[in-house]
């Protein structure tokens, strides 16, 4: 039969095992949630060369004089001559694109001592666009027999489109994008490594991701038809003790 004394004596020996047992708990969730609170945020990267397999060649030139039907005959031979240029390299008429023409009346405004000799200034540009980039590179050398033509390149007064420098383009990205993002996870996910390394740590699952930026650019000013391709990601991963 249990006295009042001894129904005390077990009474306390309970709370202390609760307040033991919610100590162990609490103690557990806070490791937890301290657990979970740590990240590291790294960076990786990744970059190929690659050949540019599209090229946009815009040959902008202009005719001037005062006799408007003149300036547009020059006009028309200087856009065949070009068509020529491109049609005996071995490109398709339909590689072969003109812009609008522009006519510009250049005693409009101007008088006296500022009107210039010639009134009428009419522009145009002939693009060639093309996927043999090894073909356009080689006749890019023989640009200076149009000008032994007689066509004056160049766009009129600096305006119109192109500066006469092709474009070299790389259309094929998405082919090659998820390996360069894997590569460059993998570097984050290397860098993580290191750095939970060196804390003492290891580290868990991915808190958050971003691909970031896909850089293409001129592998250097000598060869724009190589490309370099970057990607960056950044990745948060989590930390375990």
């Amino acid at each position: 039969m249990s006295t009042p004394e001894t129904r005390s004596i077990v009474a306390a020996l309970l709370i202390a095992l609760g307040l033991l047992g919610a100590g162990w708990f609490g103690s557990q969730g806070l490791a937890r949630l301290k657990t979970a609170d740590r990240f590291v945020t790294v960076k990786g990267s990744a970059e190929t060369m690659v050949q540019a397999d599209l090229v946009v060649w815009p040959l902008p030139h202009s005719v001037g004089g005062n006799n408007l039907a003149d300036v547009q005959a020059k006009l028309d031979a200087n856009n065949a001559t070009i068509r020529t240029f491109f049609t005996r390299a071995g490109f398709r008429p339909e590689e072969i694109v003109m812009s609008p023409p522009r006519l510009e009346d250049r005693w409009a405004w101007s008088s006296g001592d500022n009107r210039p000799a010639e009134r009428f200034r009419y522009s145009t540009t002939v693009i060639l666009r093309t996927t043999d980039v090894a073909k356009a590179l080689a006749l890019l050398q023989r640009s200076g027999e149009l000008v032994s033509a007689g066509v004056m390149l160049g766009a009129a007064d600096g305006g119109g489109p192109g500066d006469g420098r092709p474009d070299f383009e790389y259309t094929r990205l998405n082919a090659i994008k998820p390996s360069l993002i894997a590569e460059a996870t993998a570097n984050a996910r290397t860098s993580a490594e290191q750095f939970a390394k060196d804390s003492g740590a290891r580290i868990g699952g991915i808190r958050s991701a971003n691909q970031g930026v896909v850089d293409i650019s001129d592998r250097d000013q000598g060869s724009p038809q190589v490309k370099k391709v970057r990607v960056v990601t950044t990745v948060e991963y989590f930390l375990k003790d």
